[in-house]
C-alpha cells in the first residue's frame, strides 16, 4: 500500500508542475511580444526620422533654384535703387529677411522642371532679393555694402553698416537673396545666399 501511494503523490505533483510551467511560458510569451512591439515601434520612429531628414535635404537642394532664378533677374538691366516689390526685390534691406520670403511678394523660382514654383520633387520655391543698403535711393558707401574689390584672400579689409567703407566703393554692390522651399509633409528650409 506504500507503494500505491507514493505513486499518487508523484502524479499530483507532476500535475501541479505543468500548471506551473503552462504559466511561465504564458509570461514569456508576453515579454516577447512587447519586445517586438517595442521594436517594431522603433523602427518605425527610426524610418519616420530618416524620410524627414530626407525631404528637409530635397528642399535645401531646390533653394538653389531660388538662387538662380534671382541671380538671372538681378542680371537684366533696370534701376535697382528703389522697391520692386512686385518682382521680390527690396532696395534696402530688412532685419526679418525671413518674414519678407514668407509674404507674399516672395516670387517664385523658374526654371528647368519647375512649374510654377513647383519642382518635380513637390517642393514649392519662393525668393526674396534685398539690395544691403540702409535706405532705398543711389548707393553709398555710408549706408550699403559692397563685396571685395579684388580677388586676393589675404586682404582683411572690412566693410558693414556700422563701420563704413570711405571713399568711393571699390567692389559691386551686395544683395542679399532669401529662398523659402516648403516640401511635402510640411518640410520648410531658408536659405540665404549674399552676391555682388
Amino acid at each position: 500500500m506504500t507503494h500505491y501511494t507514493s505513486t499518487l503523490n508523484s502524479k499530483s505533483r507532476a500535475a501541479k508542475q505543468v500548471g506551473v510551467v503552462l504559466f511561465i511560458a504564458l509570461i514569456a510569451l508576453i515579454v516577447m511580444s512587447l519586445a517586438a512591439v517595442a521594436l517594431i515601434r522603433s523602427v518605425d520612429t527610426n524610418t519616420m526620422i530618416a524620410g524627414n531628414l530626407s525631404f528637409k535635404q530635397s528642399a535645401l537642394i531646390s533653394a538653389d533654384s531660388g538662387v538662380e532664378t534671382a541671380l538671372s533677374w538681378l542680371g537684366v538691366d533696370r534701376n535697382l535703387d528703389s522697391n520692386i516689390s512686385s518682382s521680390g526685390y527690396y532696395a534696402s534691406f530688412s532685419e526679418d529677411a525671413k518674414a519678407l520670403a514668407d509674404s507674399s511678394n516672395a516670387k517664385p523660382a523658374t526654371g528647368a522642371n519647375i512649374t510654377a514654383g513647383v519642382d518635380s520633387s513637390g517642393n514649392t520655391i519662393r525668393y526674396v532679393i534685398e539690395r544691403m543698403c540702409k535706405n532705398t535711393g543711389a548707393a553709398d558707401t555710408s549706408h550699403c555694402l559692397y563685396g571685395p574689390a579684388g580677388e586676393d584672400e589675404n586682404s582683411k579689409s572690412h566693410c558693414d553698416l556700422s563701420n563704413p567703407c570711405l571713399g568711393e566703393p571699390t567692389g559691386a554692390l551686395l544683395y542679399r537673396i532669401t529662398t523659402k522651399v516648403t516640401g511635402p509633409k510640411n518640410t520648410v528650409s531658408y536659405s540665404q545666399a549674399f552676391v555682388y
